[in-house]
């Protein structure tokens, strides 16, 4: 027997045996080794380097510098445009030309918004609002000043009436109170009455600082130049004088109307217009060249003028018209007659008279009050060309005088029983009061999407 044969016999396997299992025990573990080999290469093809890592970093860091330095931009842009139209603005407001488009915004206040401050024992003539739309003065027929809170709606002050020729009393007026006007710093406060005076007094303390004399006739108009505390006032003696409050000095005097003065009104060019009542002119003064522009429109007596802009106006008169006025036009831009409407019997109406104006400064808001039962709301056209009513607010009496807040939230109207300058007729329902009427803004429909 071979040595195979008894090998296989045996049970052990033959030499070639034996190396063909060697060989496939070789094979395994190389490919278990090349299998290793091959994800431990996978990994590390995988992993990201240090230079990869800081380019990355640096790309993403890039990109944030660039998003930041977009959004300054933008920023600039904004801030750049904002100034743009500031600028705009100012130059408009300059040449007279700034129409802020408000009107269509406003809202008629419900009755019970309306606040009624009483005091006065007359009926209110004159009135202003501090620049700070904080406190009000009013004036009226009893010859005393009030100053309100617009907030709470109490007195702060009274100035109460002075008596004639009594001594050692603390001063006030002792007729009339026909006018006022305050700084536009709201440093200094001035009052006119028919005794032909007009008192200065410290607007915050309301402490009495000079008396004014020279006209020769009650005082009917008062008007601070803006930025400034130069005085401009009217008479029924026909006459405008100029004055230097803060120093307490007289500086003169400029003639040209045909009959008493009734209003006056100035902003911040160095002149002023007034409503020379009877004589059927309005007139432009041109102070340092002492000279006047005449304008001609109403039919009736000219009673109250204010003006929107540096370049335009608006008046009121007796035979019941609202008229709209540029500088460098003689005629009126927009004549709206019978502005409140007319009373009396068939056959025998009159118009209502137009007793006060107001107009929110550089927009195209307008208010005007009468005896008509209610203050009626305005809007001027694009180039002060038209006037279209907006709305009435119900308020019995004579609406003496009437002023917006320099923000356009609120308008106070003086309201009396009789006329500031007569007692023509007599409201006995009317009440003779200070009435608050906010102004609410309809809010502006969104862009759809947004």
């Amino acid at each position: 027997m071979s040595a195979t044969a008894v090998a296989r016999k045996r049970g052990k396997p033959a030499s070639g045996a034996r190396a063909g299992a060697g060989a496939g025990k070789r094979r395994r573990k190389a490919d278990s080794a090349r299998d290793r080999g091959k994800s431990k290469g996978g990994g590390k093809m995988n992993e990201e380097t240090a230079q990869e890592k800081k380019l990355r970093l640096a790309k993403v860091y890039l990109e944030q510098l660039r998003q930041q330095e977009d959004e300054k931009a933008e920023a600039r842009e904004f801030e750049e445009d904002q100034v743009a139209g500031r600028l705009k603005e100012d130059v408009l407001e300059q040449r007279g030309r700034l129409q802020k488009s408000v009107a269509k915004e406003i809202q008629a206040p419900a009755p019970a918004d309306i606040r009624v401050l009483r005091g006065h024992q007359l009926s209110i003539t004159c009135l202003v609002i501090t620049p700070d739309d904080l406190a009000i003065f009013s004036a009226a027929k009893d010859c005393t000043i009030i100053k309100w809170s617009v907030e709470s709606g109490r007195k702060l002050h009274v100035i109460p009436r002075a008596k004639k020729g009594a001594e050692g009393q603390s001063p006030g007026h002792s007729s009339h109170v026909l006018c006022m006007a305050i700084s536009s710093d709201g440093k200094y406060l001035a009052s006119g009455d028919r005794s032909k005076l007009i008192l200065i007094w410290e607007a915050p303390s309301c402490r009495h600082l000079y008396t004014f004399t020279g006209h020769r006739d009650a005082v009917s108009g008062l008007a601070f130049r803006r930025g400034t505390h130069q005085l401009y006032s009217t008479s029924h003696d026909r006459s405008v004088k100029v004055w230097n409050v803060a120093e307490n000095s007289y500086v003169e005097t400029l003639f040209g109307h045909q009959d008493a003065v009734a209003a006056l009104d100035a902003l911040s060019r160095e002149c002023c217009v007034t409503a020379g009542g009877r004589d059927g002119t309005v007139r432009v003064w041109k102070i340092p060249e002492e000279s006047q522009l005449v304008f001609y429109g109403h039919q009736g007596s000219i009673d109250n003028i204010q003006l929107i802009n540096e370049e335009h106006m608006v008046s009121g008169a007796d035979d019941g018209s609202l008229a709209l006025w540029g500088l460098s036009k003689k005629r009126p831009l927009a004549l709206q007659r019978e502005a409140h409407g007319l009373r009396g019997e068939p056959g025998l109406e009159q118009p209502f008279w137009v007793s006060s104006v107001a107009a929110l400064l550089n927009t195209d808001l307008v208010a005007t009050g009468s005896h008509s039962a209610c203050v009626r709301l305005w809007r001027c056209g694009e180039g002060f060309r038209q006037l279209d009513p907006l709305c009435d607010i119900p308020l019995v009496g004579f609406i003496n005088s009437l002023k917006f807040s320099s923000t356009g939230d609120f308008l106070v109207a003086g309201v009396g029983q009789e006329h500031r300058l007569g007692r023509w007729w007599r409201i006995k329902e009317a009440r003779n009061s200070v009435c608050i009427i906010p102004l609410r803004r309809a809010p502006r429909p969104t862009a759809a999407g947004s």
